[in-house]
C-alpha cells in the first residue's frame, strides 16, 4: 500500500473516531483533567472497581464492564484511551479486507472499527458479534445512524454457543484470547526458552483460557480458503508459543511473517500482537516463529564494557531482555561464588547467580516465563550486588 493510500486510510479512520466522540491525547495530564471534567467520581468509581473484578474475576465480570463501558456518556472518554490501538489496529486489517465478500469481527464491541469497515468497503457483507448485550445495542444504533444497509451486529457468546455463517474473512482483535492474567507455558527450564511438546500442557492452556471453543467456532465458520486477521495480547513468548500451536492445530497457516504491533495509550508504550494474516487451505511460506524478540545489546566483550563506563553510578552493564541469556553464556570463565534454583509459589522455576569474572562481578536472573537480567560492576561495587541478591533471595521465600 503507498504512502498516499496509507495517509487517506488515517484521514477517514480519524475523521471516523471523531464521529463516535473519541479524541486523541498524547498527555496523561490532559486526559485525565478531561475524564474527571466528563465523568461524575460514582461514574469513575463505577469503572475502577468493575475494571478490577475484571482483571480478577470470570466471563460474567467481564461481560459486566463492558456492559457499564457501553454508556453513551462513558465510552468517549474510557475509548480514547484506545485511540491509538483503532489506529493501528485499523490500518493493518485495510490492508487485507479489500477481497472479502463476507467478513465476520468477532469480539466487535461498540463496533468502532467494525462500521468503520463495512463504510470503506460498501459492498461487502459485515458481521459483527459480541457477548456484551449493551455494546451491541450501541452499535445497531451507530449503524442506523450511518445508513449502513451491508452490516449488521448480534449478541452472542462464542464461548457457550457457536455461530452459523460463512465467512471468507475472520477478524478477531483483543477477543480471542482474553485470560490477559495466565502465564502461558513456562519453558523447559531456566537455560532455555523451548516450550517443549506437551498435549496436555497445550490442552490445558486452551481450556483455561477459553480459547478452545472460541477458536474451534470461529474455523467452523471459516470457509476453505479463507482469511482469518489476528491480533491478541501475545506479546510475551509464554503466551505467544501455545497460542501459535493453537492457531496451527487447527490448520491455519500464516500468510506472511507477523508483525509486532506498537502504539501508545496516551503516554503508555504498548507493545502488542503479534498481529497475524492466515488462512486455511493455501500453501504458505511464511514459519511460525518460537524464538524470544530479538533486543539490543546482545553481545559484549568485558574490554569494550570497561572502556565505555563513563556513568560511575550506572552498571558496567547491564540487560533486561532475553538477550541477557547471551550475554552471561558469554563469560565462560566466570566463577560462581553464590547461587540458588527453586520454585515459586506460581510455579515458574528461577536460578539467581553472584559470581565474578576477572576482576568485574555479576548477578544473573532467569526463569522459565523467559525474564532474564544481568548486571555487571567493577569489583569496588560488589557489596551492591550482594545485596541486590539477597533481596532477590528473600523475595522468593
Amino acid at each position: 500500500m503507498s504512502v498516499d493510500a496509507n495517509d487517506e486510510i488515517r484521514t477517514t479512520l480519524h475523521e471516523h473516531l471523531a464521529w463516535w466522540g473519541l479524541r486523541h491525547f498524547t498527555s496523561d495530564r490532559e486526559y485525565f483533567l478531561w475524564q474527571r471534567q466528563q465523568l461524575s467520581v460514582e461514574e469513575l468509581n463505577q469503572l475502577n472497581i468493575h475494571a478490577e473484578r475484571k482483571r480478577t474475576g470470570d466471563s460474567v465480570d467481564e461481560i459486566l464492564f463492558y456492559d457499564l463501558a457501553a454508556r453513551p456518556k462513558i465510552f468517549p472518554v474510557l475509548y480514547s484511551q484506545r485511540y491509538e490501538y483503532y489506529e493501528a489496529i485499523g490500518v493493518q486489517a485495510m490492508a487485507h479486507l479489500g477481497k472479502a465478500q463476507d467478513i465476520l469481527d468477532f469480539g466487535c464491541g461498540l463496533g468502532i472499527l467494525t462500521t468503520w469497515y463495512a463504510l470503506r468497503f460498501p459492498d461487502a457483507n459485515v458481521v459483527g458479534i459480541d457477548r456484551s448485550a449493551a455494546s451491541i445495542a450501541i452499535a445497531q444504533q451507530k449503524a442506523k445512524d450511518l445508513g449502513l444497509r451491508n452490516l449488521r451486529f448480534i449478541c452472542l457468546d462464542l464461548q457457550a454457543e457457536p455461530f452459523s455463517g460463512s465467512f471468507d474473512l475472520v477478524l478477531t482483535t483483543h477477543a480471542l484470547l482474553q485470560a490477559e492474567q495466565d502465564p502461558g507455558i513456562p519453558s523447559e527450564s531456566w537455560r532455555t526458552f523451548d516450550r517443549g511438546h506437551d498435549p496436555s500442557q497445550q490442552m490445558v492452556f486452551e481450556q483455561r483460557t477459553g480459547l478452545t471453543h472460541r477458536l474451534d467456532h470461529l474455523c467452523q465458520v471459516l470457509r476453505p480458503y479463507g482469511r482469518m486477521i489476528v491480533c491478541e495480547k501475545t506479546r510475551q513468548l509464554a503466551r505467544r508459543v501455545p497460542f501459535q500451536r493453537a492457531l496451527a492445530s487447527r490448520g491455519l497457516q500464516l500468510v506472511q511473517p507477523a508483525d509486532l504491533i506498537h502504539y501508545r495509550s496516551i503516554e503508555e508504550v504498548v507493545e502488542d500482537g503479534p498481529f497475524y494474516v492466515l488462512n486455511n487451505g493455501t500453501q504458505t511460506t511464511a514459519a511460525w516463529d518460537e524464538l524470544p524478540e530479538v533486543d539490543d545489546g546482545s553481545l559484549f566483550t568485558l574490554n569494550a564494557m570497561l572502556a565505555n563506563s563513563i556513568d560511575s553510578n550506572a552498571p558496567l552493564y547491564e540487560n533486561h531482555g532475553p538477550s541477557a541469556q547471551v550475554a552471561w553464556e558469554e563469560l565462560s570463565e566466570r566463577t560462581v561464588t553464590q547461587e540458588s534454583t527453586r520454585e515459586e509459589r506460581d510455579g515458574r522455576q528461577v536460578h539467581v547467580e553472584l559470581g565474578f569474572v576477572d576482576e568485574t562481578h555479576y548477578l544473573y536472573c532467569a526463569n522459565t516465563f523467559d525474564q532474564r537480567q544481568l548486571v555487571m560492576m567493577e569489583e569496588a561495587r560488589a557489596a551492591l550486588l550482594e545485596a541486590y541478591y539477597l533481596e532477590i533471595i528473600r523475595g522468593l521465600t
